[in-house]
């Protein structure tokens, strides 16, 4: 019999390591989503395990989640996708089957010349220098590749599937303000003035959610949800109920009072959630959103060509205010995450 030492215990075999690689554009439990693509490449796609057979989907299901997280308006780009949704795998008769369900979108409107000044010039704020880093000039650095907003079209998709397994919960987001200011209108015009860009205000909510769903300590639900939050390119900051005003509150303030059986408190301070555990009342949570990197005004960047400093000017189509499209990504990902939750309390039936 071969006794293994403290080391091999400890330590993660080099399959397991490479495995642990291959799974980074990976999330969940059971209910796990799998992305892929770059902003000008063929396609954009997302694979969905865990879902449970039976549940009606059509492509029509998709339209109005992916038409709020299309440009168009004030403020956002003029790139503008077909972004009609492709199932290949894990449907069938507009059922899924239980399989693995995987979802193309194909990119179809790009200018990958607006990006040829930036190869070597990258963007302040924006993952250029440390994606050329990190795959040692490998990157597709087009439309900000791998790293670029363009990919949240796959979290979309995958919340259209997950908002059908939780059937019952009302999840909805909304702007609530940009770069400080309610009215959005007036922070959009002068952002546009400037050949600048602003952040905003994110805040979700979702109604409906059982008692007890989460896994404390490390998969309690503001820990899935800030998980995938901050997989969203732009996520800043996210808070939960009273978030960083309850430094500054009183227990006797902070303390949502229990009224009855269900759970129902006067106020929501803890936003749904206590101990990691939803609660019975209504999750409640906001992101920061940053400005988007790329602004119509020139700045000043390293140069990896030569190795100094040098003025650069952003060309091509990008967002003045990237918050504007944010809403249903962030309802996308709550529901991801409490699909999985769910799935993970009450079992992979669906009913």
């Amino acid at each position: 019999m071969r006794v293994l030492r403290v080391k091999e215990l400890i330590l993660p075999s080099r399959y397991q390591q490479k495995h642990n690689e291959i799974n980074m554009n990976s999330f969940g439990r059971i209910f796990r989503i799998s992305t892929f693509g770059e902003s000008h490449g063929p396609v954009i796609g997302v694979s969905i395990d865990g879902v449970p057979p039976g549940i009606p989907l059509t492509i029509d299901d998709f339209a109005e989640d992916l038409n709020r997280r299309r440009a168009g308006v004030k403020g956002t780009t003029t790139r503008i996708e077909d972004d009609f949704p492709e199932i290949i795998s894990g449907w069938f008769n507009e059922y899924t089957t239980g399989a693995p369900l995987t979802i193309l979108f194909r990119n179809t409107n790009t200018q990958s010349s607006d990006y040829q000044n930036i190869a070597k010039t990258p963007r302040p704020g924006h993952a250029d220098f440390v994606a050329y880093k990190r795959y040692k000039g490998f990157n597709d650095f087009r439309g900000g590749g791998h790293f670029s907003g363009r990919l949240t079209i796959a979290l979309v998709a995958a919340g259209v599937v997950a908002k059908k397994v939780l059937k019952d919960i009302d999840i909805s987001a909304r702007v609530i303000s940009v770069a400080g200011l309610t009215n959005i209108d007036e922070a959009i015009e002068k952002a546009l003035d400037k050949g600048d860009s602003v952040g905003g205000l994110v805040e979700c909510h979702a109604k409906g959610i059982p008692i007890g769903w989460g896994e404390p300590f490390f998969d309690s639900v503001e820990s899935f949800i800030s998980h995938l939050a901050f997989a969203v390119p732009a996520v800043k900051g996210i808070e939960f109920g009273s978030g960083f005003k309850a430094a500054n509150m009183l227990g006797s303030q902070h303390n949502d009072q229990i009224l009855d059986e269900t759970g129902r408190t006067p106020t929501n301070n803890a936003g749904g959630l206590s101990g990691g555990l939803t609660n019975g009342n209504e999750l409640v949570f906001r992101v920061a959103i940053k400005p988007t990197s790329s602004i119509g005004i020139k700045q000043e960047t390293f140069s990896i060509d030569t190795g100094k400093v040098e003025e650069l000017y952003v060309e091509g189509r990008h967002d003045v205010c990237i918050a504007l499209r944010i809403p249903v990504i962030i309802e996308a990902i709550t529901a991801i995450a409490l699909a999985d939750l769910m799935i993970i309390n009450k079992g992979m039936e669906y009913k």
